[in-house]
């Protein structure tokens, strides 16, 4: 070998024994151990609503080799569901997994967050956050309580409720008791149904079996099979107009959220936008098993009558009106949904509503 090759190589080494030695440490900055905790507002049980907790930290996982981890908590295990925000806010916990309008006692404005009554279905509650303003604006709100939000769940069009007798007219739903979450309850308060919001869903089937509650909802035949509330109630009643497209939140503590080098936020936000992708898919597949099962129990459903429609659309109207006038935040995220809707429907009209009007036809048809 003579002397200028030996340089050479020997120069190419050294250069290569650098590179590393400079490699090593950064990226040991750039993914340092990281160990959070995420506390759940759902049981384990219910698998689908749950699993969306379970699919951020396994893709944070596997995207950073282990380094970065998110333990999950069922609801109680570290606090009760109705103090996950208040955790995440003290840092009790780093993360929530749970639904904004659980939390909307404290500020109607958390209701927008996972779905008004007469709102947005799940495809344009998607669009909205991402490519609309809903994530910008729900952000400027969560902020104020120490808190980021990412969209980490959808169930879709939800179903109406359990009811222990047929509900056929207005006057049926005058004194009734029914479990309902968000601004839901206010507005069937308004048609004279006494809202009982503070039932978490553990206790839900003993609260119907004994007769505290006269009718509940919860989310659709998937959840509702495994909760057993077809053994109690026999009137099935649909649709859920309360939520069209329930969003389903993680909620991160702002400080420790901005602690995170910036290739674990993206991480956590893909992670977070596979979870409310995927369990969307999992209810869609899931649901019309489930509703087959419920039917086959004896289980009758119903449709909520044009009149109690109407009258429930009217009285979500008024109250937005009324919660507009006393609180800013509302009104100006309301708002911009509302504008987003009016459009949003009109495309809808035109192309989902025509064909899945036409492949519904089919359907019934034995034609599919």
């Amino acid at each position: 070998m003579d002397r200028r090759s030996f340089i050479r190589r020997a120069g190419a080494v050294g250069a290569g024994a650098a590179a590393s030695a400079l490699a090593s440490p950064a990226l040991a900055q750039e993914s340092p151990k990281v160990t959070w905790k995420m506390t759940s507002s759902f049981p384990k049980s219910l698998d689908t609503i749950y699993g969306g907790a379970e699919d951020i930290a396994a893709h944070v996982s596997d995207a950073t080799n282990g380094n970065f981890i998110i333990q999950v908590y069922e609801a109680g295990e570290i606090v009760p569901s109705a103090q996950a925000i208040d955790a995440v806010s003290a840092g009790t916990v780093d993360a929530a997994h749970t639904c904004s309008y659980y939390f909307a006692n404290k500020d109607p404005t958390y209701a927008i967050g996972t779905a008004l009554p007469f709102g947005l279905n799940a495809r344009l509650t998607n669009a909205w956050f991402y490519q609309g303003n809903g994530n910008k604006l729900m952000n400027e709100f969560y902020a104020t309580q120490g808190m980021l939000g990412l969209p980490a769940g959808n169930t879709g069009a939800q179903m109406g409720g359990w009811f222990r007798k047929e509900i056929n007219t207005l006057d049926d739903l005058k004194g009734l008791k029914m479990r309902l979450a968000g601004l839901a309850g206010k507005v069937m308060e308004k048609i004279g149904v006494a809202p009982q919001q503070d039932i978490a869903v553990n206790d839900v089937y003993g609260a119907l079996d004994k007769g505290t509650i006269d009718a509940v909802e919860w989310v659709g035949p998937y959840d509702d099979l495994k909760l057993g509330l077809q053994k109690i109630a026999k009137y099935y009643y649909y649709p859920g107009w309360w939520e069209g497209g329930a969003v389903v939140h993680a909620f991160f503590n702002l400080e420790k959220w901005g602690a995170l080098p910036k290739n674990y936020q993206a991480v956590l936000t893909d992670a977070c936008a596979f979870a409310n992708t995927n369990m969307l898919a999992k209810y869609d597949v899931k649901n019309p098993q489930a509703l087959k099962e419920i039917v086959k129990q004896g289980v009758t459903l119903r449709p909520f009558s044009q009149e109690i429609m109407e009258a429930c659309f009217q009285a979500a109207g008024a109250l937005y009106a009324e919660l507009s006038k006393s609180n800013d935040s509302f009104k100006r995220i309301y708002e911009d949904q509302v504008a987003y809707k009016k459009d949003a429907y009109l495309w809808m009209q035109l192309s989902e509503y025509t064909f899945d009007t036409f492949m519904m036809i089919q359907q019934r048809a034995g034609k599919l």
